[in-house]
């Protein structure tokens, strides 16, 4: 199929992260277009979109981040609404980190399932098709009543650990059972072998911290690489590098997509046994100049799923089928 003109894709950005959505505008070729945000006296957001997007297929960016995650959100809906408003042909909510991902489900008596909420408020707010990369639980794509491209940052980081990483001998590492699937095909692809460690939470600790109790696998003299989808306060995770660690790990690095960083975070990962953190700019960085984090950008990748979207063509093929699984 050929490709077609750039002239009727427009990309909006709210103010969470503005850095990742000039970097894809530039890796599509276009401009971003101008929104004029700002809020009333009693702190309620006003939205102008100042150029037309009649006809146009709209993508709104943002990351739902910090300190006001809630605030992003509204932004990000208001802003759909005046394109909706505005006639625009189509709408995509581009969420490079989708808040209140982990509760998709009652773990518990008398619990919200927050995920489904905020995906019914991007669809009443007139989004036809919403675009996040690694969602906590792939089957939230279900919440949606409409096309959810869930995109993966796992070409991006498996690329690093090959140039980088792989100088010696390496154990994927899966944080917990629930990471095991991801660690595999990281392993599958790069043909290493995997180990897994069983946590166990410390139901005394307010922080939510836990500490890793058992390791299955062999990780001996053998440079270790952990794989998980977010790094929030970074209890598990460097419980996690410290029992590789004690264990005989050479060296020990983490690689995740969504580096939220939450305190103590950094101060943990400064005292923990890893070499380096690895993680994506889905989320704006506020961890400058930490001598343990390196960050990759996604905006390649995002500027190939909407310039995929626009053309007709296959997002899944973008990733060899590996976002469906």
């Amino acid at each position: 199929m050929a490709q077609k003109s750039r002239d009727n894709i427009q990309l909006l950005t709210g103010n969470s992260h503005t850095e990742l959505a000039k970097a894809t505008a530039k890796k599509i070729g276009i401009k971003l277009t101008p929104v004029e945000l700002g809020a009333f006296a009693n702190g309620e957001i006003k939205c102008k979109l100042t150029e037309s997007v009649r006809g146009c297929d709209v993508f709104i960016m943002q990351s739902h981040v910090g300190p006001d995650i809630n605030g992003a959100i509204m932004e990000q809906l208001i802003m759909i609404d005046a394109a909706k408003r505005a006639s625009a042909n189509s709408i995509t909510a581009v969420c490079p980190f989708l808040a209140y991902a982990r509760q998709d489900r009652k773990a518990s008596g008398r619990e919200a399932i927050t995920t489904r909420l905020v995906i019914d408020m991007f669809s009443v707010a007139g989004a036809n098709r919403i675009m996040s990369i690694d969602l906590h639980s792939g089957q939230s794509q279900g919440f949606f009543n409409g096309p959810f491209d869930h995109l993966i940052a796992a070409p991006v980081l498996k690329e690093y650990i090959k140039e980088n990483l792989m100088k010696d001998e390496i154990t994927i590492v899966s944080p917990d059972a629930g990471r095991v699937k991801s660690s595999e095909r990281y392993a599958s692809s790069l043909n290493c072998p995997v180990a897994v460690i069983h946590k166990q939470r410390v139901a005394s600790k307010r922080d939510g911290s836990s500490e890793a109790k058992h390791l299955i696998g062999e990780i001996e003299g053998r440079n270790c690489i952990i794989i998980d989808d977010m790094i929030d306060t970074a209890g598990t995770i460097c419980a996690a590098a410290d029992l590789l660690k004690e264990r005989g790990a050479k060296k020990i690095f983490g690689v995740s997509t969504h580096g939220i960083f939450s305190d103590p975070a950094l101060e943990r990962i400064e005292k923990s046994a890893f070499d380096e953190i690895i993680v994506t700019d889905t989320l704006p960085a506020n961890h400058k100049n930490h001598k343990k984090v390196k960050v990759l950008s996604v905006a390649p990748l995002l500027a190939s799923a909407i310039t995929a979207v626009y053309d007709g063509m296959s997002v899944s093929a973008l990733f060899d089928g590996q976002n469906q699984m």
